[in-house]
């Protein structure tokens, strides 16, 4: 079975990061739902339009991904999430959500791990100049790049 996958953050990055994901799995769509938190809306509100989105999803198990640990998406996503039908991360990005995607049928906890996993290794430093894995030729004196 699925697992539902609700985004929360900040304006209007829930719903980027949803058509993100739309954009590689169009199918994903009916288990997925982003809540945009407004700047200045009550929490009250908030926690409303939360829930609401949460209750759309219609699914037995939730996976809920906020932005900022301690702001108020998270803050909020902290009142909705039980623990046990439905399980928080905060920190959310692109790689941990495609990769929630991938393992959604797998059981609550495993996708938490899988989705965890996923967002760690999608954050590296990348070279800026050279290709990876490129290497000087030996006999190059002017210790100028070879690119195959």
């Amino acid at each position: 079975m699925n697992k539902g996958i609700l985004i929360i953050a900040h304006a209007p990055l829930a719903s980027a990061l949803r058509q993100c994901v739309m954009h590689v799995f169009p199918e994903a769509a009916p288990g997925m739902a982003a809540f945009d938190v407004q700047p200045h809306a009550p929490p009250e509100e908030t926690l409303a339009g939360a829930t609401q989105a949460l209750a759309r999803l219609n699914t037995h198990q939730t996976l809920v991904l906020t932005d900022v640990f301690g702001a108020t998406p998270c803050n909020v996503a902290q009142k909705l999430v039980d623990g046990l039908h439905s399980k928080l991360i905060a920190g959310v990005n692109l790689p941990m959500l495609l990769r929630a995607v991938t393992y959604r049928r797998e059981s609550l906890d495993a996708l938490v791990a899988r989705a965890l996993a996923g967002g760690a290794q999608g954050v590296m430093q990348v070279a800026a100049t050279a290709p990876q894995n490129q290497m000087r030729m030996k006999n190059d004196h002017n210790k100028h790049d070879h690119h195959q």
